[in-house]
């Protein structure tokens, strides 16, 4: 069934990709009463490619945010994989970006909000959220930036 967010994402020219698997002894994701915890998502694109690099050193802002959006849409993908149907988000609670960068790169907000203005384009005031946006030396399989989700599920 295909709802409302769903047409937005069709509208914003963008193709849910199918949620993808673990790559470690976890889940992708955890329902407890109506909060919905989305394990971090990679820059990973529906083609199975992945943005990879260190921002500051091989990748520039434009490049992380790019990467920040593919893992918004594996969230999206995750919720949906998890309930269903993507109306049933109330409110996109928290996000929390990781992003793969050099010693002296310290845009790492502007990075990730990739993944916050595309939540925001896609469900609107539900999609405005907490945040918080830190630097690390390595992410999974190289990617240039990760991000997980709590989400407020509605019935």
């Amino acid at each position: 069934m295909n709802g409302k967010v769903e047409a937005r994402l069709a509208s914003l020219g963008l193709a849910l990709p199918a949620a993808p698997n673990p790559v470690a002894n976890y889940v992708p994701s955890v329902l407890i009463g109506d909060l919905l915890y989305i394990s971090g998502q990679v820059s990973k694109s529906a083609d199975g490619s992945l943005a990879k690099g260190r921002l500051g050193a091989d990748l520039d802002v434009a490049q992380g945010q790019a990467a920040a959006r593919l893992c918004a849409l594996n969230i999206l993908a995750q919720a949906k994989a998890a309930v269903g149907d993507l109306d049933r988000i109330a409110q996109v609670v928290k996000l929390t970006g990781f992003v793969n960068a050099a010693p002296e790169f310290v845009d790492h907000p502007q990075v990730v909000n990739g993944a916050s203005d595309l939540m925001v384009e896609v469900l609107g005031d539900k999609g405005r959220h907490a945040r918080a946006a830190v630097g690390v030396s390595g992410l999974p399989l190289g990617s240039a930036v990760e991000v997980d989700a709590i989400l407020l599920i509605g019935r």
